[in-house]
């Protein structure tokens, strides 16, 4: 099961704009809702650092497949100060990683 994490940084101006795009593929994924993929996104407390974990999925991973995501990916680059860096990462474990009804 592959397991990634990727990080960027958001231009000041931008946050809000690449926040609801991240939101629309969440909409997307609660209607395909991909069997066994998890995926969560969290932004920092500098306010612009997002942080995308995604972990999982018995098939090809869902996230390209998605209009939403594509829309979101697509001026990526002007939105971003830096990164998106990409990392494997490998589970030790974990504890409710995600609880569903703080998400904002």
């Amino acid at each position: 099961m592959k397991q990634v994490m990727v990080r960027y940084k958001v231009r000041a101006d931008r946050v809000d704009e690449n926040a609801e795009l991240v939101r629309a593929v969440y909409e997307e994924l609660e209607s395909v809702a991909p069997e066994g993929f998890q995926y969560a996104t969290f932004r920092l407390d500098d306010g612009q650092t997002f942080v995308h974990l995604a972990l999982g999925g018995t098939r090809d991973a869902p996230l390209p497949q998605l209009e939403a995501f594509r829309r979101f990916q697509e001026r990526l680059s002007e939105r971003v100060l830096e990164g998106p860096v990409v990392t494997e990462i490998s589970q030790i474990g974990s504890y409710r990683l995600v609880d569903e009804g703080s998400a904002a």
